[in-house]
């Protein structure tokens, strides 16, 4: 029996040849070059390419929109503007901070942004929680609620103060229209001094929860069951399981809108233009309404830019330590 044994034949000087792996080969057996690498890091740049691409416009507008203002913004703070906001050539130093801290309604534009903060906390901050728990405890028309609470979101902030302010109105408003069927005593509701921030919060509750709510509704809905029924074995009421479940359970979540939600209250400036107009008096006015103030009526873009600063400033702070402390607590 005849046994045949190939042998290969040896490559000539200076050509390659691809081993069974997909690498090629010289000479001497040893690597030359790596085509799926090449070909894998070209691939990789062209994906970065295309993804920064399509970033690109949404961070040149980003940049126009929210950058640049800010920038302009905290120029002008510095300049006179003679009623222009185009006009900025004047450099005056800290003149318009000053201007702005002599201003009589600089004390009443915060103690008055700084209450509304306060009560959206107290009323805005749990109401929404709370109208949380009760849908997701719903067995039927969960989907409803949610679609009603989400509704006043999509109403524009102006239509929504029009709305309210007929509400609010003292004559044929429609609160005091049912308080007299009931036979109970009207309200001067925005018209008084000191039911008009009450009244803006409400309304600024009634129109802005709907997010919060569904941002909750998630929240809660990821919480585990295990971890009630455990709570219901040990002899867990309803409040202790709020307590010692639900709320460390959605911690982070109530501390980023808590944030967010001081954010925002500190920039009111909708309800109480369209409503009160700051007023009566200056009850209502607020720093948001105040810069407005301003640079529309004014025409002081220079004092409006310092006071925008001044809040761009505490807001920063604010957020920097609340941020710490947080992190500090985990």
């Amino acid at each position: 029996m005849t046994t045949t044994v190939a042998v290969s034949k040896p490559d000539p000087p200076g050509r390659t040849r691809w081993r069974p792996g997909g690498s090629r080969t010289g000479p001497r057996g040893g690597p030359t070059s790596r085509p799926r690498g090449r070909t894998r890091l070209r691939r990789t740049i062209t994906a970065n390419l295309t993804a920064y691409g399509f970033l690109a416009g949404g961070l040149l507008c980003f940049a126009l929109f929210s950058w640049y203002p800010a920038i302009r913004a905290i120029q002008l703070s510095f300049q006179r503007t003679g009623g222009r906001a185009d006009a900025g050539t004047e450099w005056v130093g800290f003149d318009n901070f000053t201007t702005v801290f002599h201003d009589p309604e600089f004390a009443a534009a915060w103690r008055n942004t700084f209450y509304f903060t306060g009560l959206a906390l107290v009323i805005g901050f749990v109401v929404p929680f709370v109208l949380a728990l009760l849908i997701n405890e719903m067995r039927h028309a969960r989907a409803f609620f949610r679609l009603a609470v989400y509704l006043p979101v999509m109403i524009p902030p102006v239509v929504t103060a029009l709305m309210w302010k007929w509400f609010f109105d003292p004559g044929p408003g429609l609160f005091n229209e049912v308080l007299r069927a009931a036979h109970l005593p009207t309200s001067t509701w925005t018209n008084g001094e000191d039911t008009a921030m009450i009244s803006l919060v409400l309304v600024a509750t009634w129109a802005n929860m709907g997010g919060t709510v569904l941002i909750y509704l998630a929240a809660l809905q990821g919480i585990p069951g295990e971890l009630y029924e455990a709570a219901e074995l040990d002899g867990a009421n309803l409040w202790q399981r709020i307590r010692h479940v639900t709320v460390p359970q959605t911690r982070f979540i109530i501390l980023m809108l808590m944030l967010l939600q001081i954010i925002a209250t500190m920039q009111v400036f909708v309800e109480p233009f369209v409503i009160t107009g700051g007023g009566p008096g200056d009850s209502t006015i607020t720093v948001l309404y105040l810069i407005y103030k301003y640079a529309f009526v004014y025409s002081d873009y220079g004092s409006a830019c310092a006071l925008s600063v001044l809040l761009l400033i505490l807001l920063a702070a604010f957020s920097a330590l609340y941020l710490r402390l947080t992190r500090t607590k985990d």
